[in-house]
């Protein structure tokens, strides 16, 4: 439910932007790199029929966004709100559907080793990522599979999932650690030790 929704005005229409309008607004800022969106607090505009599916693809109005400059652009905009998924110029805000996280990490460079070991994810849109004490790796059970579904933060709350070929080399690369409540299968990277499933789950 929006905003407007709960605060007895009337609901919000969805927003007649187009996406090279928006491009527009913005081409400036992200020249520069990802633009400083966290700064920008404009009003929002209505629900803009743009999603990103689960496989990390963008829809608008239903068909795919087929040009990766332009996925990439609204990728540097994209901000995680109390209210949604949010693409942010500075003057308007628009909110988009996210299927599961707006990001997949398709790649991974490992450098070091143990406790000095960092792990770099690339993801679909051209983000790197070092998982770490800033940057935090999670492991969620799937609902429908019950195998395990990892994520890591890229910025501002905006996740990558980590796609099933980098999860394997994860796993590869993983190891039993001693915690404070047990003993542990998982990683480090950047001094950070992150779980992924509890020895005694693994024995047989």
């Amino acid at each position: 439910m929006t905003k407007a929704a709960t605060d007895g005005k009337s609901p919000m229409k969805p927003s007649k932007t187009t996406p090279d309008q928006l491009a527009d607004a913005v081409q400036g800022a992200a020249k520069k790199g990802i633009p400083p969106v966290h700064l920008w607090h404009p009003p929002f505009c209505g629900d803009m029929d743009m999603r990103i599916a689960r496989d990390g693809q963008w829809f608008h109005e239903g068909r795919p966004i087929t040009r990766p400059g332009l996925v990439r652009l609204f990728a540097s905009i994209l901000r995680k709100d109390d209210d949604g998924y949010m693409l942010v110029t500075p003057v308007e805000r628009f909110r988009i559907k996210v299927d599961d996280v707006p990001f997949v990490a398709e790649d991974l460079e490992v450098n070091g080793t143990g406790r000095d070991q960092d792990l770099a994810f690339t993801t679909n849109v051209g983000d790197v990522t070092h998982a770490g004490p800033e940057t935090k790796l999670r492991i969620e059970q799937d609902e429908v599979t019950g195998e395990p579904t990892p994520y890591v933060l890229v910025r501002g709350g905006l996740e990558a999932r980590i796609d099933r070929k980098t999860f394997y080399r994860l796993v590869e690369l993983a190891c039993h650690e001693e915690q404070d409540n047990g003993r542990w299968f998982g990683l480090w990277s950047n001094g950070v030790f992150f779980r992924i499933s509890h020895s005694d789950d693994l024995e047989d």
